[in-house]
């Protein structure tokens, strides 16, 4: 087995413990809770579903908050992004180690 393969194997038993890393990197990037907390909103969980966050950005006259729950509604969808392509890349993975070792 040459060195090239030896490295994309690597990679590929990897790549799904990255893209975790990465989905974690954006979900703490999703602060709406702490949004709406600093602009005096009060909620119930940590978690604000993203229902309530569309709900405030059509209502809210104030732009920095709209920006800001914005930004935190597209963290959140690359959170689950990333958690998809997790989750898609763990079989070839192990279907992988089964054919090569």
């Amino acid at each position: 087995m040459s060195e090239l393969e030896e490295y994309l194997i690597a990679i590929a038993i990897c790549s799904p413990l990255f893209l975790f890393i990465i989905a974690v990197g954006f979900k703490l990037l999703d602060n709406s809770a702490s949004i709406f907390l600093r602009h005096d909103i009060l909620v119930d969980t940590s978690y604000v579903s993203g229902d309530t966050i569309r709900k405030y950005i059509r209502e809210t006259q104030d732009e920095k908050l709209k920006n800001s729950l914005k930004r935190s509604l597209v963290f959140r969808k690359l959170h689950n992004f990333f958690m998809i392509l997790m989750v898609i890349s763990i079989p070839p993975v192990i279907i992988a180690c089964f054919f090569v070792f």
